[in-house]
């Protein structure tokens, strides 16, 4: 199965505006795995650590993620997001297939058939 790694804004100005960041990032995870792939959302997996560690700490793990992934999915308004630049840039120099919507990315899916990456 492909490995997807959802990139898109995360930190925002309130807390309601950080939820509303982590659920589009979710709803486009689940489109990946109805798709047939297997999403990486990063918005999800340390949604409640704010102020528990740094923020680069969150980022250097999330790169770390996104380095054993086979492909990047774009969530809307990743461009106004620092972090998602910065992920797009690894997964460029990492040469990491990079789809800007998930209708892009479903024949890639449909393609994979259940083998594993190399």
């Amino acid at each position: 199965m492909t490995l997807v790694y959802v990139v898109g804004p995360y930190r925002a100005a309130s807390a309601w505006q950080v939820e509303q960041n982590v659920r589009s990032a979710e709803a486009l995870a689940l489109e990946v795995w109805r798709a047939g792939g297997v999403a990486i959302c990063p918005h999800a997996n340390t949604r409640y650590f704010q102020g528990e560690l740094p923020d680069t700490t969150w980022l250097a793990g999330d790169l770390e993620i996104l380095c054993r992934c086979d492909a990047v999915l774009l969530c809307p308004n990743w461009q106004n997001s620092e972090g998602s630049r910065r992920e797009l840039s690894v997964a460029k120099a990492r040469g990491i297939p990079i789809f800007k919507t998930i209708d892009d990315l479903r024949p890639v899916l449909r393609g994979a058939g259940n083998g594993a990456r190399n």
